[in-house]
């Protein structure tokens, strides 16, 4: 330190101390890294929001920041803007204050201009956005000109891994609500089925008298309706694509598989077998109701198909032994594991992810903190 940096000696000592004491503090906070037991049920913030939940997604961000004294500009999905609008009115009926919450609709055509202003412009002290991971990349290269806060909850690949030693009719059940919510149009939706030799076939069996049996594809305003339409003819073609690629390579379709009679926005849910990780559905996040199984023969290879995507939110095993649920569990590579459950969110519990699927947390305790600033404070001479 004094040859190459030039400090004095006891400065260059006193370096030496300081570094020392970070490597024994952390060195003892090593064994206090506690995880938390979650019972069951700043300045200015730009927030952008999916399609998919244009309602739960805005509150989930805005009423972290409200709570924490930020006011907030939202920018909807172009597909889906009325909720956001519809939030504006009910927040000026509550009472809040003109220009606290801001919503900032635009077309499709505008989205890039409109996103790059709110993560350029030094007035906008933090972005918070959903969406795809390769839109969130556009944002956070915008976001580092003004060194912004940023949380990103961004696309995931869940995987849902069945046991041998699983009870087949829950995971059947885990499958159908975790597969086919929302007509497969979440973040956290299974993408990729995973079954253990010893039992694929009978779950393939299940699942698809599951999907046959429970699955009403129809209008939003039937009450026996729970598969809508797709937001968009783009997002059809996807899933089609999908579907083609995976059975000219020798996959086969056991239920749907094409879209239905309805409309051209609405898609037979659908189950292929025989599927193996070379195909597009197994790489790609499918963003519809296409469940793709792959049959696997160890826990190992299961692990490893798993985790070889590059983004990590979701993750979902089906399994009765409890050395392997400890194992699986910490072993998946993503932000939130359901250990033989097939729905996750809940407001107290904290949604993200880990590689590509995004930066930072929303809901739950942690949620507040992605709109607050730590100072330290130290007070002397008194």
């Amino acid at each position: 330190l004094i040859s190459s940096k030039g400090k004095p000696l006891k400065e260059a000592q006193g370096e030496i101390l300081y570094s020392a004491s970070f490597l024994e503090w952390f060195a003892e906070e090593a064994r206090r890294v506690y995880g938390d037991v979650i019972p069951a049920s700043a300045k200015d913030r730009a927030i952008i929001t999916p399609w998919n939940f244009p309602s739960a997604m805005i509150t989930r961000k805005v009423g972290a920041a409200l709570a924490a004294g930020c006011t907030v500009v939202v920018k909807p999905a172009e597909d889906t803007p009325l909720s956001a609008l519809a939030l504006g009115e009910l927040a000026n009926q509550a009472g809040i204050p003109a220009g606290v919450y801001n919503v900032v609709p635009c077309s499709r055509e505008q989205t890039p201009a409109v996103g790059e202003v709110l993560c350029t412009d030094p007035l906008v002290a933090k972005i918070s956005f959903t969406g795809s991971t390769a839109t969130g990349k556009i944002l956070l290269k915008h976001a580092a000109g003004t060194v912004k806060r940023v949380s990103m909850e961004l696309g995931g690949h869940a995987p849902f891994i069945v046991f041998n030693s699983a009870n087949v009719d829950r995971a059947v059940a885990g499958a159908l609500a975790s597969k086919y919510r929302n007509s497969g149009q979440t973040c956290v939706c299974t993408n990729r089925f995973l079954v253990q030799k010893g039992i694929h076939d009978k779950f393939v069996e299940k699942f698809a008298e599951a999907i046959e049996r429970e699955l009403h594809v129809g209008s939003g305003f039937d009450a026996k309706t729970n598969q809508g339409p797709l937001i968009n003819e783009k997002a059809v073609e996807k899933v089609e694509r999908h579907i083609n690629d995976a059975v000219s390579q020798g996959a086969s379709i056991v239920t749907g598989g094409k879209r239905h009679s309805l409309g051209k926005n609405f898609f037979e849910p659908t189950l292929l077998s025989n599927v193996t990780t070379k195909m597009l559905c197994t790489q790609e996040e499918t963003f519809g109701p296409l469940a793709p199984v792959i049959k696997f023969e160890t826990e190992a290879e299961a692990i490893a198909i798993a985790n070889a995507a590059n983004v990590g939110l979701a993750g979902y095993f089906y399994s009765q032994d409890p050395a392997q649920i400890w194992r699986v569990a910490e072993q998946l590579e993503v932000g939130m594991v359901g250990v033989n459950e097939g729905i996750i969110s809940s407001v107290e519990s904290p949604f993200g992810g880990v590689k590509q699927s995004g930066l930072g947390r929303e809901g739950s305790k942690y949620g507040i903190d992605e709109y607050l600033e730590i100072k330290y404070v130290c007070f002397g001479g008194l």
